[in-house]
């Protein structure tokens, strides 16, 4: 009888010599794609039409709207935007034939989400410490109570700021607009305090033995273990200060004072008798986002690893 048992090298070269099995073809991947592409359709084809109206022609919208493409391209839009068109020709193209300060409210839009990241950061960051590591009566308590202004209606607060913001003097002005933001916020403290309760309290504990002191040790030792925490609140927070638009309107009369989302409503209030100055409208709101548009694009991953290892779901 023929001995047919086969050597472990002998296994492994049939093994070696058999054909590789063809996956077979995944219907639930495939699904899956095709929903996403989907959904990533459907989100960016409001900036697309966006894009197409700005760069049309006012007067050949109506006759084109179901045209894909711009309707008799044109740069009038941002020529009316960037004040670059005579009050003539913009009558003539569709518009008001009055010029709106967009260099301006782009400046004070700057400046104001910048009052207000550097403030609410910097704030939220000694708030969320002193949570987190210092140790001092009913601490778990007040942070709980602290927590309940997130289920606050940002608009009910508006009317007492707005009193407070007129006794003191500063209504139409930009630190007007931006200092009832500049404090702490229940979001930024209890985003900031999750991460800081992650770090090693060894590292804190062996720079209070050399003798650092608690501020020494936020400011040298906490904040630069933070940076990543820190960008994704600051990206966070100047891109909604960026895109606030009640609150401005309420306190900015001038246009000393006015952001660029007033802005863009005044751009608005000025429609001809022939119809809303689309395209010009589209081309300022376009400009306006692009600016934020490209900072989370450029930020969007840091912003999610930082979310998912705060232990924000």
């Amino acid at each position: 009888m023929t001995d047919t048992t086969l050597t472990p090298t002998d296994r492994v070269a049939t093994i070696a010599a058999a054909p590789p099995e063809k996956p077979g073809f995944n219907w639930g991947r495939a699904l899956a794609w095709t929903f996403m592409v989907l959904m990533i359709i459907v989100t960016l084809f409001p900036f697309y039409w966006m894009l197409r109206t700005a760069l049309s022609s006012n007067s050949a919208l109506y006759a084109g709207s179901n045209s894909l493409l711009p309707v008799k391209p044109s740069l009038g839009g941002f020529e009316r935007v960037f004040g670059l068109q005579t009050g003539q020709a913009a009558v003539d193209a569709g518009g008001a034939g009055q010029s709106i300060s967009f260099w301006r409210y782009l400046l004070n839009s700057t400046v104001v989400a910048t009052l207000i990241t550097v403030g609410q950061v910097f704030f939220s960051a000694m708030a969320a410490y002193a949570f987190a590591r210092l140790r001092w009566r009913h601490r778990e308590k007040v942070f709980g109570v602290f927590l309940i202004g997130l289920m606050i209606p940002a608009i009910f607060t508006l009317l007492p700021n707005f009193v407070l913001i007129k006794q003191l003097g500063l209504v139409d002005t930009l630190l007007g607009i931006a200092l009832p933001s500049m404090l702490m916020t229940p979001f930024a403290v209890f985003f900031l305090r999750q991460f800081f309760l992650g770090i090693s309290r060894e590292v804190e504990e062996a720079a209070l033995v050399d003798g650092a002191s608690k501020v020494r040790v936020f400011f040298q030792l906490v904040i630069p273990m933070s940076t990543a925490p820190i960008a994704t609140l600051s990206i966070l927070t100047y891109i909604a200060a960026w895109n606030d638009y009640f609150w401005p309107l309420m306190v900015s009369y001038t246009d000393a004072s006015r952001v660029l989302t007033v802005g863009l409503g005044v751009f608005k209030s000025q429609t001809p008798q022939t119809g809303p100055d689309w395209a010009g409208l589209m081309a300022a709101t376009l400009v306006a986002a692009l600016p934020m548009l490209l900072l989370f694009g450029a930020f969007a991953k840091r912003i999610v690893n930082s979310i998912g290892f705060s232990g924000i779901k």
